[in-house]
């Protein structure tokens, strides 16, 4: 348990994090007026894309979309964060943060780079040459449209979309804060609407199981990294599963 004396409402790593996405966001408004593009510089991209770069690992957890994507991500690091980081430490919390938002990105870019290989495999098959496929990815423009017709240009425009189209977000790292919370605090109750109360076992239960769902659905009009966010909670179950074994004094 946790003293009352060190509990606080804002402890420093949350704060931090809470300060150095808002630059971000703030940056990425104020540049953008310039033409500079913060989110096509620090998105990741897959592996493969003429965009990736290795940066991109740590900087796309600092990116959001919009307001209400970092509105709501910064509600829940705070929420459910300021719980886990009193009992934890700071250090504690920042690398189980970071490593959540890591496995988020490696399951997301995992499956984003096998179903790049499976389209690339599909239109060599149809007749394009890598050539072509290379410089359609490059410039957009497709020059051998004769080959495989509209179901050709529908499969340039999904590798398009894998290669060209960033990923942000501190989601997968949030949504591994929400596992921790519910496996260190199974009986609290989470107020859904602020209304509807619900154990939070069973709510990270429910959440995991729409996420899996909406993941293996793979809706091409959905906007949201859905395997990321379970990714996140994925590699946030591995880790409080290790550090209970191995620290158990953590967990009391």
């Amino acid at each position: 348990m946790i003293s009352s004396s060190r509990f606080s409402m804002l402890p420093e790593v949350i704060k931090n994090l809470l300060i150095i996405n808002g630059l971000f966001f703030l940056a990425t408004i104020v540049l953008y007026s310039f033409h500079i593009d913060l989110i096509k510089i620090l998105g990741i991209y897959v592996p493969g894309s003429q965009h990736f770069s290795p940066y991109q690992l740590v900087s796309h957890m600092f990116m959001h979309g919009g307001f209400a994507h970092i509105l709501l991500n910064m509600f829940a690091l705070w929420m459910f964060g300021t719980a886990l980081e009193n009992i934890w430490g700071g250090k504690r919390f920042l690398i189980f943060y970071l490593i959540t938002g890591f496995g988020a990105a490696f399951l997301h870019l995992g499956v984003q780079y096998l179903e790049a290989q499976s389209i690339l495999g599909d239109l060599l098959e149809m007749g394009y040459s890598k050539a072509s496929i290379q410089q359609a990815l490059e410039t957009g423009v497709v020059t051998e449209r004769a080959i495989g017709g509209a179901f050709g240009m529908e499969k340039f425009a999904q590798l398009a979309g894998i290669y060209n189209i960033p990923t942000v977000g501190a989601s997968g790292a949030v949504f591994g804060i929400l596992m921790a919370f519910g496996m260190t605090f199974p009986n609290q109750h989470i107020y859904l609407y602020f209304l509807f109360p619900i154990k939070a076992k069973y709510f990270v239960a429910a959440l995991g199981l729409f996420e899996l769902y909406r993941g293996i659905a793979n809706d091409p009009t959905s906007n949201i990294a859905h395997l990321a966010h379970l990714g996140g909670m994925l590699f946030g179950f591995l880790l409080i599963k290790y550090w209970k074994k191995n620290d158990p004094r953590f967990y009391i």
